[in-house]
């Protein structure tokens, strides 16, 4: 299977660089995986599809403010640092830029002094494990100095930092937001739950691998990197009941589908458990739990589109995502959503 085959062509002035003003306003696509045809909606009427009984999985994974500006001890040299993945207490593998002024033993002042890292050591890729020491409490002094770690894609400032969290968002661990979830609001959760839907909460928290872009030629050679998730008991019972009653199970974005596609069982039964994952769903995949899914439109050749691909065929989402051009909907992150049942 060629990385080629999930090419489309994007006009640049579609990818969106700025979330909406109200989050629920956004478009939404809604696509039959069955047949390929496609309704145009405004997001907050994702109520109308959805069935008392159905459950509804919502990743509640927190950004962290990762990105953090700072320069080397005795220079003017300027050093960005971005967060990836904590290892122990104060030491985190980072991605340094530029890498160069970041040999093992260098140090690193954030914030005049606020807080200091040591380079460590050099890992996988180029990364650098760090160790910060400081005084206080590591997540408040994060929250003052960093920033929130934006695609590669957004190149406007982000003048709120809420606009890049969901409003669910509760366990802090995330280098990039599950931004499907991005487009409800708690009036709308609370019109949801009052139709009969059930919300089961699932964490995973995201890494900057789901950026990273498809380098091989035969996707099947394509390596996922780790990510965390949990899932809890009333996640799994409020799931294996929507299964075991015939309702549906609707997975907000990619990330709530690989949490759940990881942890089920081979029959699709969930329980309480946590651990890594580097499931990489293409077409030929047989999902377990999923049956519809709530997401945003994805990068060319990305894995993303892979999975979406593999739940509703690669023909009847490019075909959709064509139409999403011509209709100038808005791409990735903060742009808008698709539907598929």
């Amino acid at each position: 299977m060629k990385k080629e085959e999930f090419y489309f062509d994007l006009p640049e002035e579609l990818i969106a660089q700025d979330p909406l003003e109200e989050r629920s306003s956004s478009r939404l696509l809604v696509l039959d995986r069955e047949t390929g045809e496609t309704e145009h909606h405004v997001f907050k009427d994702i109520v109308s599809y959805l069935n008392p009984g159905d459950c509804l999985v919502i990743n509640d994974t927190k950004v962290i403010p990762a990105r953090l500006i700072g320069s080397k001890v005795g220079t003017d040299a300027k050093i960005e640092v971005l967060l990836l993945k904590r290892k122990q207490n104060d030491v985190w593998e980072t991605l340094v830029k530029p890498g160069k002024k970041a040999k093992p033993g260098t140090k690193i002042s954030f914030g005049n002094g606020l807080l200091v890292g040591e380079v460590l050591d050099v890992v996988e890729e180029g990364n650098r494990l760090i160790q910060f020491s400081y005084a206080g409490i590591f997540e408040e002094i994060l929250d003052q100095l960093g920033q929130m770690p934006l695609p590669p894609y957004i190149t406007h400032q982000l003048e709120d930092k809420n606009r890049y969290q969901t409003v669910y968002a509760k366990h802090s661990g995330s280098a990039a937001a599950p931004t499907a979830g991005l487009h409800f609001t708690p009036e709308l959760l609370r019109e949801i739950e009052e139709k009969g839907v059930q919300i089961a909460r699932v964490t995973l928290h995201v890494g900057l691998g789901t950026f990273r872009p498809v380098k091989v030629e035969n996707i099947l050679e394509h390596h996922m990197h780790s990510e965390f998730y949990q899932i809890d008991e009333e996640a799994a019972e409020k799931i294996n009941a929507a299964k075991d009653s015939g309702n549906r199970v609707i997975c907000v974005g990619t990330t709530s589908c690989r949490t759940v596609e990881s942890a089920a069982d081979a029959d699709g039964r969930m329980r309480a458990t946590s651990g890594w994952t580097e499931i990489f769903i293409y077409p030929g995949y047989k999902f377990k739990v999923l049956d519809c899914l709530i997401t945003n439109f994805h990068l060319p050749e990305s894995t993303l589109i892979m999975l979406v691909s593999a739940l509703a065929g690669r023909e009847h989402v490019l075909a959709a995502y064509e139409e999403a051009v011509k209709e100038r909907y808005r791409f990735f992150s903060f742009g808008d959503a698709m539907f598929i049942q």
